[in-house]
C-alpha cells in the first residue's frame, strides 16, 4: 500500500496522488512530500523507489532484504536510515519491524513491512490536525523516531514483569525446572534482541545528532540529542533487566545444586544408617564350618544387639551432623 502526503507551509494539501502526480510534486521544490510503503508490492517498489526518486540499487536492496542491524547511510544527495520498531505481538511475543527511511531535502519515503503504530499514529495527527505541521522532512523524520522511541517503554514494562515473574518464581520452594528454565531462557533472548537494536539505534541517532547529514536542520538537533538521551535510558534500563535476570538465573542454579546436594547427602547417610546392619549380616553370613559366633546359644541375640546399637550411633551423630 503506498499512501502520500504532501505539506505547503505546514499544512497538509494533498494525499495518496497517483504516480504520476507524485512526479510532479518531486519536481516541484516548494512543496513537501512524504510517501509511506506499507508492505509494497514488487511492483510498488520499483514504481516509487526506482521510477519516482531513483534511489541507489543498494538502499533498495537494503529495504527488500530486512538488516538485523540499524544504520545510517549518506548517499549525498538523501540520507538512508535503518531503524527497528519493537512490539509485543497478540501472543505476547516479543517482535521487530525494520522502518528504512530515505531523509532528502524536500521529501521523505518510508518503508516498511508490516503496519507500525508510530506511523499510523503520526500519519492520524497530521490527517486530524488544523494547526502548524512540518516544514522539513527533519521534522517528521524526528517526530516518527520519537513516537518509535516511546513504543519502546510498553515493550520495557512486559519484560520487566515476565523478569519479576522469574523473580519469584526463583524464590519459589519447588519450581517447576523444564518450564522455568524454558521461560528464562525465553526472556532472556528478549533482553538480547532489545539491546542489540537499542544500542546501535543509539549509535545512528548521535550521528545525526550531530549533524552528520546536510538533511538534518541545525535548529533540530537539540531535538535528536533528546532522542539520543532517551535512547541511553532505555539501554541502561535495558541492561540492569538483563542483570537482574542473570542474577535470577545465578541463583537458580545455585538453589538447583543445593537440592542436588542435599538429595546426595541424604542417599549417602542413608546408606551409612545402614552400613552396620550390612556388616554384621555379612560377617554372620559367611560359610565357615568353624565359626565361634554359630556356637554360641546366644549368638542371635548378639548379633542383633551389635546391629542396633551401632544403628543407633550411627543415626545419633549423623544427627548431630544435621545430614538428616
Amino acid at each position: 500500500m503506498i499512501r502520500s502526503f504532501i505539506f505547503s507551509d505546514g499544512k497538509v494539501v494533498g494525499q495518496d496522488l497517483e504516480l504520476e502526480a507524485l512526479r510532479l510534486v518531486r519536481a516541484d521544490k516548494g512543496l513537501l512530500l512524504w510517501v509511506d510503503l506499507d508492505n509494497p508490492t514488487e511492483t510498488e517498489i520499483k514504481a516509487i523507489l526506482e521510477g519516482v526518486f531513483q534511489f541507489h540499487p543498494l538502499a533498495i536492496e537494503d529495504c527488500v532484504k530486512p538488516s538485523s542491524l540499524p544504520k545510517l547511510e549518506d548517499y549525498e544527495d538523501y540520507l538512508f536510515l535503518v531503524t527497528h520498531a519493537v512490539d509485543f505481538t497478540r501472543t505476547d511475543k516479543f517482535a521487530t519491524t525494520e522502518l528504512d527511511l530515505f531523509i532528502g531535502p524536500d521529501y521523505l519515503v518510508t518503508f516498511h513491512t508490516a503496519p507500525l503504530r508510530s506511523v499510523a499514529s503520526l500519519t492520524e495527527r497530521y490527517v486530524k490536525s488544523a494547526g502548524t505541521g512540518p516544514r522539513g522532512p527533519d521534522r517528521i523524520v524526528h517526530s516518527l523516531l520519537d513516537l518509535l522511541v516511546d513504543n519502546f517503554n510498553p515493550v520495557l514494562d512486559e519484560l520487566r514483569a515476565e523478569l519479576e515473574e522469574i523473580e519469584e518464581h526463583v524464590l519459589a520452594r519447588e519450581p517447576g525446572q523444564q518450564k522455568f528454565v524454558s521461560e528464562l531462557l525465553h526472556v532472556r533472548r528478549d533482553f538480547t534482541r532489545l539491546r542489540t537494536i537499542i544500542r546501535p539505534q543509539r549509535d545512528v541517532i548521535e550521528r545525526l545528532a550531530r549533524g552528520d547529514g546536510k538533511q538534518i536542520r541545525a535548529k533540530l538537533l537539540p531535538y535528536f540529542r533528546d532522542l539520543r538521551d532517551n535512547l541511553v535510558r532505555l539501554d541502561e534500563v535495558a541492561a540492569g533487566y538483563h542483570e537482574r535476570l542473570m542474577m535470577s538465573f545465578d541463583i537458580y542454579l545455585n538453589k538447583a545444586a543445593f537440592e542436588a546436594n542435599e538429595g546426595i547427602k541424604f542417599l549417602t547417610a542413608l546408606t551409612a544408617v545402614t552400613l552396620p546392619v550390612m556388616v554384621v549380616g555379612t560377617w554372620y553370613g559367611m560359610n565357615f564350618e568353624h565359626m565361634k559366633e554359630l556356637q554360641s546359644a546366644h549368638g542371635y541375640q548378639i548379633a542383633l544387639g551389635v546391629t542396633v546399637l551401632f544403628t543407633v550411633a550411627t543415626w545419633i551423630y549423623l544427627r548431630r551432623r544435621r545430614w538428616f
